[in-house]
């Protein structure tokens, strides 16, 4: 009888290690292969991956709150169906292997559609638009793309502005004697770079541009300048499977285009100068 009801608990705990093991394996590989919107609907949260310090699209103040432009607009779309969002930060140049993970649901911080993206993901509708720019201190004069030449730019990894550097060098790259620009984990660590004079110049958003360059001491300090690179349209990514999730969102985006959120959050990160679509049809 003991033998027996030894064999039989260790056959029980195997079991429930074996489905434990293969849920655990599950959520993660079937996640990229399945229309996951029932799953979270049921759970009552998605998980929206981000680099917290990308201003002012998602990063953390210094009580570190997570605020932001698409920190208000996902919160916004998401309680339209009754669904908190929990925000992982992650590890911004591998964004999509985190998505086809299952780590996270969706990437939505400022997130361009490219051609090159839009082989991983599937991306919504697109809110709001953008521009590269390049972004240097005014006491080195550099005032023009040429100035760059000889100089040691920088950029984030993985980002649209390091894509833009090697997909157009005419615009840039052959203008800085074939080096390859340097490569950074955030923008903040780039401005500080910058400052320092480690670089003289850093591709970067537009939207964070802008915002950066307003909050410092000295904003006066800086000088922005357009390029020649192709206007980019943020999106939220997802995986390709989501069909239903997809659907949901430009639905969303859609009516808060059409009850005044949309306006109101563009408002409050970016005045006037907000480049919506959605708000333009």
């Amino acid at each position: 009888m003991k033998k027996r009801f030894w064999l039989s608990l260790l056959m029980l705990l195997c079991t429930v290690s074996l489905i434990s093991g293969c849920s655990g394996v599950s959520v993660g590989q079937r996640a990229n292969h399945v229309d996951n919107w029932q799953r979270i609907q049921k759970r009552g949260f998605v998980t929206v991956g981000l680099d917290d310090t990308f201003v002012p699209m998602g990063f953390r103040e210094k009580s570190g709150k997570l605020v932001g432009y698409d920190v208000d607009l996902a919160r916004a779309v998401f309680k339209l169906y009754g669904i908190k969002v929990s925000f992982q930060s992650i590890d911004w140049s591998m964004n999509a292997t985190e998505l086809n993970n299952g780590t996270i649901d969706l990437i939505w911080n400022g997130y361009s559609k490219t051609p090159e993206r839009e082989k991983k993901v599937a991306f919504s509708d697109t809110y709001l638009q953008n521009d590269q720019t390049l972004v240097t201190l005014r006491k080195n004069h550099i005032d023009s793309y040429a100035d760059m030449t000889g100089k040691t730019l920088g950029a984030q990894s993985g980002s649209s502005g390091a894509q833009d550097i090697s997909e157009y060098p005419k615009l840039l790259k052959n203008r800085i004697k074939g080096q390859t620009p340097v490569l950074y984990d955030s923008f903040t660590n780039a401005f500080i770079d910058l400052n320092a004079g480690r670089i003289q110049g850093m591709i970067i958003d537009s939207t964070y541009a802008g915002y950066y360059v307003n909050h410092e001491s000295n904003p006066k300090a800086y000088k922005i300048m357009n390029g020649s690179f192709p206007k980019e349209q943020f999106g939220v990514g997802m995986r390709k499977t989501d069909v239903t999730m997809r659907h949901k969102i430009n639905r969303g985006l859609k009516i808060l285009a059409k009850n005044g959120t949309l306006a109101k959050i563009n408002h409050k990160w970016f005045g006037e100068s907000a480049d919506s679509p959605l708000l333009n049809k």
